[in-house]
């Protein structure tokens, strides 16, 4: 193989610097939840989940592996990814204030370690390209919660035990962008959700009825589609 160029191995660091980048956001979160700023904490995790979902395409399309062979932009990717989508979100929930006071804690705490022990779970993504159980996605969790639902403390932490739960529980999640079924009707629903979700940031603390439709409607595919490939259809 031939030696990587000074431009090829530029490109390179520049995909891990952009990986990295994830972090900034994320810490650009916790400054908004320290101010209360809700919009705004939920606007740097998007731009964080947003990151995450391209950096992959730019590090294949700089062959990144072949040019930096001695830098994991997998760890990078899970460093960042445990970060935004458990411990900053576990933040927010505290602070959001949405169960009472004498659970906030417990179910923060129930949070994290659900989230590190997910982690360490041998066979996290199967071989066609599924998360097995809940992925670690409580950015989410907290979004509909916050944003969305506008449900009862009670219910709050019941919906927290539910997840946390079915990280657990054999249920194949769907990958959007590496779905072996339907992709492009889940890649479709994913696009709907990345732009109804800032629009229901925007408008907060409204919650116009037919972005919560959008919203809820867009949960109900995800939930179905794990349920129909779990127990009905069972591919691979």
């Amino acid at each position: 193989m031939t030696k990587p160029t000074f431009i090829e191995k530029a490109l390179a660091w520049s995909v891990h610097i952009f990986t990295a980048s994830g972090l900034l956001t994320g810490f650009m979160a916790i400054l908004a939840i320290n101010e209360g700023d809700w919009r705004s904490t939920m606007f740097w995790l998007l731009a964080a989940l947003i990151i995450d979902g391209i950096d992959g395409t730019f590090a294949r399309m700089f062959r990144v592996k072949e040019v930096l062979p001695y830098i994991d932009g997998k760890t990078i990717d899970y460093v960042i990814d445990f970060a935004t989508y458990a411990i900053i979100p576990a933040y927010f929930f505290y602070e959001a204030g949405l169960v009472t006071p004498e659970w906030r804690l417990p179910l923060t705490f129930l949070i994290l370690m659900v989230s590190a022990l997910y982690y360490g779970k041998e066979g996290m993504v199967s071989a066609d390209n599924y998360f097995v159980g809940f992925p670690v996605l409580w950015n989410m969790v907290v979004f509909y919660l916050v944003f969305v639902l506008s449900c009862s403390p009670l219910m709050n932490g019941i919906l927290v035990v539910f997840f946390a739960i079915l990280h657990f529980v054999p249920i194949k999640f769907a990958y959007p962008s590496q779905a072996s079924r339907l992709k492009g009707v889940t890649i479709a629903a994913s696009l709907v959700f990345l732009i109804a979700l800032p629009l229901m940031v925007y408008y907060y603390p409204e919650r116009p009825m037919w972005l919560k439709i959008v919203m809820i409607l867009n949960l109900c595919y995800f939930g179905g589609i794990a349920t129909w490939d779990t127990f009905i259809h069972k591919e691979g």
